[in-house]
């Protein structure tokens, strides 16, 4: 019999077939220099939906995380993920050449994106002020581990800091326990996201003003205003926030709770809902008249006993059927997923299509994280798969440079490309 959750389901798109024949960014050059994570993500991003994104990598290696694993049939899935939706070409920015190319191709680019750290570019000589006087409309996006400036700018920066140092270690972990990292590189994606918003906005504000602008975004300050009331109930409180689990601070109950085959989420996020939870889930009207749990604010005092007493009922019932009975009666609540679970869900992996399959060359088909913004119009989508290192080469340096086949040879033996 097949359960709620774990159905096996044909992934069928439910949107329209009706749809534009553009795409978003379909007029947009991207020239990006990232590497890794958050920077690779962003673009990957302005590729799905519809920018022209160039990669350009260091000749012969290029981007660290084409060693990543995992390995498939020699080439890294973890930069497939990342890189889809990209073109690709090689170039020494080192070399006076390499420097002079690339120049070019910023005239005819709209947005430049680099993760360097903050002042490699201008010691380059191909910093946003030497850009910008090239090509007045360029919007160049940079992100690094703590910003363009201030007295940490130099610092190395990775995910695990960003979370260390913007506080959500801090707030992550059981009671009592050490701070503890997010399972993912929040950092990273939070970052990507946020410097694919300001590109975007940028866009947006140059056909306001006519000219582009620089557009620094940081891990850390990422992390920092992502933990939304965390600084709130500090600034008001003068209190340090304990950590709780997968408690929320702010209200109760919300959190996990033991069913009788795993961990169920309740999240009562106002007083109806918790009354609808008393009187037609647990069937426990008298608690509504128990002075810790009257108001939520008493109750957010009072979690340790509400969340006892939720767990003396929950773990005699099954995760789907306290989900489907807290549903019924209006409710949230869920089952905690692990990822072989979520890729088979008939909403998440199927009608939301957040799987999608991309054939890379090499590894062969494969799955592949989607794309979070649905459009009804434009909708954003896998264009193509990442590319092999310096794969479009030829057809891009001939397309922005003129150069021939014979120049071409000579710039890859010079070690340029």
């Amino acid at each position: 019999m097949k359960t709620l959750f774990f159905q096996e389901i044909d992934f069928k798109s439910n949107r329209g077939n009706e749809m534009s024949c553009h795409r978003a960014l379909e007029d947009i050059t991207v020239l990006d220099l990232t590497r890794v994570v958050a920077g690779p993500f962003c673009s990957s991003l302005l590729g799905d939906m519809g920018a022209r994104v160039i990669k350009i990598e260091i000749p012969k290696k290029g981007d660290d995380s084409r060693s990543y694993g995992p390995i498939v049939n020699g080439e890294s899935a973890y930069f497939a993920l990342l890189n889809r939706s990209k073109y690709g070409v090689t170039l020494n920015l080192k070399s006076d050449i390499g420097k002079s190319m690339f120049l070019e191709m910023v005239k005819k680019a709209d947005i430049v994106l680099e993760n360097y750290r903050p002042g490699v570019m201008e010691k380059l000589g191909l910093g946003y002020d030497v850009l910008k006087q090239i090509n007045a409309r360029i919007i160049y996006g940079a992100v690094s581990g703590f910003g363009a400036w201030g007295p940490y700018s130099q610092r190395p920066g990775y995910d695990i800091l960003a979370q260390a140092m913007g506080g959500l270690m801090s707030l992550t972990g059981e009671k009592g326990g050490q701070p503890t990292r997010a399972g993912n590189a929040m950092g990273d994606m939070l970052a990507g996201m946020n410097l694919t918003i300001g590109i975007l906005a940028a866009l947006h504000a140059r056909k306001l003003t006519g000219v582009g602008q620089r557009v620094d975004v940081s891990l850390v300050d990422s992390i920092v205003v992502s933990l939304e009331n965390a600084f709130t109930r500090y600034w008001y409180t003068g209190k340090l926030y304990e950590r709780n689990g997968n408690a929320y601070a702010a209200l109760a109950p919300y959190d996990t709770f033991q069913a009788s085959d795993g961990l169920v989420v309740i999240a009562c996020g106002n007083q109806n809902l918790f009354e609808k939870f008393c009187k037609n889930v647990v069937m426990k009207p008298e608690w509504l008249d128990d002075s810790r749990f009257s108001t939520n604010i008493l109750r957010v005092e009072n979690m340790n006993a509400l969340e006892k007493l939720i767990n003396a009922w929950s773990i005699h019932y099954s995760v789907e059927d306290i989900t489907t009975r807290a549903l019924k009666a209006g409710v949230p609540a869920g089952p905690v997923y692990d990822l072989s679970q979520i890729v088979k869900d008939a909403h998440i992996a199927g009608a939301r299509e957040m799987f999608p399959t991309m054939h890379h060359p090499v590894i062969g088909d494969m799955p592949v994280n989607g794309d979070a913004i649905k459009m009804t119009d434009t909708n954003p989508e896998i264009i193509k798969p990442s590319p092999l290192l310096g794969e479009d080469n030829s057809s891009i340096y001939q397309e922005f440079l003129g150069l021939s086949k014979c120049e071409l040879k000579r710039l890859s033996e010079e070690g340029v490309i």
